[in-house]
């Protein structure tokens, strides 16, 4: 639906440090919920004709950080909504320095550097430093180790490792950023729907164990691995009944150790 607290097709989300939910849908909406679903807040991206987002974070200093995909930008948000022109990253489509394909997915390390993914044809990460400014990028389309088709989503683990959900590649990367260039210190994952296989991992999040739990849209179901990548928990199955995912984007963990979906169709 279209009015406040309704969803059409969402396609991002993100869970705050006071355990808000903020939401992104095919509208260009940014909606905040409680814990309990309940509407709270929201507003609308600035341009949706050409496509809406499909990725969101929180920086350290709990700054919304929205990948704008089909404007090639990032945009910098208060929790109220508020846009914050000043720490604008891209708006430019191409292939130097700064400019961006379809961008997926952004986060803020705690030097306050960014990291911006993007796909098209070029798939790859670019990093800016605190003020924006372009530091260098990595990865190009491919398959092979270190290359990517579809970078959809990345997280910062407690190490200041860059996990990167490789969608169409159907696996998980790792980067050790701290030197130059970036060393690929992981990659695992194979196509498939038996357990430990993935199909379009589209979001991962990190349990409080250190397991990684990964939304598989393809799959219809959540899967959990060790670092390492060895499977240890799946759930889920397709449908909209009780329990049950339907290409599922999107996940997030709260402090009381609650799971949210987001069940984008």
């Amino acid at each position: 639906g279209l009015t406040d607290g309704r969803l059409m097709k969402p396609r991002a989300m993100a869970i705050s440090g006071e355990d808000e939910i903020y939401i992104v849908d095919m509208t260009g909406r940014i909606q905040v919920f409680d814990a309990e679903g309940q509407f709270q807040r929201g507003w609308r991206t600035p341009l949706i004709a050409q496509g809406k987002p499909t990725g969101m974070s929180f920086a350290p200093d709990g700054t919304l950080l929205v990948a704008d995909t089909h404007y090639f930008r990032m945009l910098a948000y208060s929790p109220s909504g508020q846009l914050d022109l000043s720490r604008t990253i891209g708006k430019e489509h191409g292939d130097g320095p700064g400019q961006f394909h379809f961008v997926t997915d952004v986060v803020q390390n705690a030097d306050n550097h960014y990291f911006i993914g993007q796909y098209g044809q070029i798939d790859r990460i670019q990093e800016f430093d605190p003020a924006g400014d372009f530091v260098r990028t990595w990865g190009s389309q491919g398959s092979r180790p270190g290359e990517f088709s579809r970078p959809q989503c990345l997280v910062l683990d407690d190490q200041g490792l860059l996990w990167i959900a490789d969608a169409c590649n159907h696996r998980v990367q790792v980067f050790d950023v701290s030197g130059s260039p970036p060393e690929l210190v992981a990659c695992w994952g194979h196509p498939g729907n038996r357990p430990g296989q993935l199909q379009y991992p589209y979001e991962l999040a990190f349990d409080s164990d250190g397991s990684l739990l990964i939304a598989e849209y393809g799959n219809h179901r959540i899967q959990r691995f060790s670092r390492s990548g060895e499977s240890l928990e799946v759930w889920g199955a397709p449908g909209s009944g009780s329990g049950q995912l339907l290409s599922p984007w999107g996940l997030g963990l709260n402090s009381q150790h609650q799971l949210f979906v987001l069940d984008s169709l």
